[in-house]
This record gives C-alpha cells, sequence and structure tokens, in this order.
C-alpha cells in the first residue's frame, strides 16, 4: 500500500483513510487538480421577462384563460370547469375545486348538490341570479388543498370577483374561505366580510349538507345573512 517505494502498514493506512473521511474526501476524485478555493459565480436574478403574466383585465379573457394552462391547478389530464352566469350577478357563489361529478358534468356544482343550491337560493329569491365559479376550474386530487395551492387559488379567485363585480358573495365550503379568508369554514361562518369590497358570508358546501341534513339550519342562517341590508 502506498506510492512506488512507499510501504505502509494497516495501522497507517487506517488513519490515512480517517483523515480523508474527516476532510471530506469519501468519493472519487477526478485525474484533473481541482482548485478548492475557486469563489461560486454569484446567482443573478430572474430576467423579469420571464415572470408570470399579469391576469387578464376583463371577465371574458380572464374566463378564457381559467381553462388554460396558467390557471391554478391546471392539469392537461383534467378538462377545466368554467364559470356559469353573467357579470354583476345578484350573488356570486364561489365553491370548492370540481369533483369528478361535477368535471363529467362541466358545472361548478352538480348532481343532487346543484339541485339543493337552487331550492337553497330560490328561499332567498335568488335563483336564477347567480354567478357560480370553482375556486379553481380543474379538479384537485386529494382532500385538501396546500398552502402554496390555496395561494394560487386566492390570487386568481380575488381577479376573479372583481371583475365579475357580483352584489354579493358566497363562499361554499372549506377551501374558499381559507383562501380568501385565512381562516376555515366553521370559524368563517356566522360572520359579514368583505372581499374585494363585496359582502361576503361563507356557508357548507351543498354536498355537505347532503351527508349532514342537520347542518342545513345552521346554512339557512347564513343565506339570511348574506341578504341583509344589500341595496
Amino acid at each position: 500500500m502506498g506510492g512506488p517505494g512507499i510501504a505502509i502498514d494497516a495501522r497507517e493506512a487506517a488513519s490515512a483513510l480517517r483523515w480523508w473521511l474527516d476532510a471530506g474526501v469519501d468519493v472519487a476524485t477526478q485525474e484533473e487538480p481541482r482548485n478548492w478555493l475557486e469563489r461560486t459565480p454569484e446567482i443573478r436574478p430572474l430576467d423579469p421577462s420571464t415572470e408570470p403574466e399579469p391576469l387578464p383585465s376583463t371577465l371574458e379573457a380572464f374566463r378564457r384563460w381559467l381553462a388554460g394552462p396558467d390557471a391554478p391547478l391546471a392539469s392537461a389530464r383534467s378538462k377545466p370547469v368554467l364559470p356559469d352566469g353573467a357579470e354583476g350577478a345578484e350573488v356570486m357563489l364561489l365553491c370548492e375545486p370540481p369533483t369528478r361529478d361535477e368535471l363529467a358534468a362541466g358545472q361548478p356544482i352538480g348532481g343532487e348538490a346543484a339541485i339543493l343550491m337552487e331550492r337553497m337560493l330560490k328561499a332567498i329569491d335568488l335563483d336564477g341570479k347567480a354567478y357560480a365559479a370553482n375556486l379553481a376550474c380543474f379538479y384537485a386530487p386529494g382532500s385538501r388543498l396546500s398552502d402554496k395551492e390555496l395561494e394560487l387559488c386566492a390570487s386568481a379567485a380575488r381577479r376573479h370577483v372583481a371583475l365579475a363585480r357580483p352584489k354579493r358573495l358566497l363562499l361554499l365550503g372549506d377551501a374558499p374561505c381559507r383562501a380568501l379568508l385565512g381562516k376555515p369554514l366553521l370559524q368563517a361562518r356566522g360572520h359579514v366580510h368583505k372581499v374585494e369590497g363585496i359582502r361576503t358570508v361563507a356557508t357548507f358546501h351543498p354536498r355537505q349538507l347532503l351527508k349532514r341534513p342537520s347542518d342545513k339550519s345552521l346554512a339557512w342562517k347564513d343565506l339570511l345573512l348574506l341578504i341583509e341590508d344589500v341595496a
């Protein structure tokens, strides 16, 4: 062991190996010498031209953007569920991201939940006067969005509300509450909030009410709160 003409015993070899390990040389070395004192080049800031494009400034353009690759939770494996309704509606419904059933139906709220939502709106004389949209138009696998996903959804949702210009905003479910109000549904409901200057109330998604009919009395109180004192 050792170089030509240099012999070391096992104890010396172990001592040399331990030194190399302590020095951090525990991988194969390269053939050419390396300047370990060379300074690492500074990381330059990103070119401003690579920053994300600003969100569209009209509702029509924004709706097209929602279906594109830059929208929150966009996925080539999922078709988008676009909003339904007209600008300046009496109420905007902002729902949880669509389920697989809602993707198949192409509606922000689908199936029996849609029927229940119609009945809820009719009870407060707002049937046929709603603009319905999802927090994100694409299917989101898993039961809970990450903080980063919520941040992306919140930015887009605020622009959506500002462009849609509803008289009222009804948040349906936990994810819209966490995104726009920074708190879970159970803390958000029962109070009046403001999102982009719009009177906002949170309540249970109709899917939840179908699973827990006992919550319908609480949802009714939320609906009454929604329609109070709105010109």
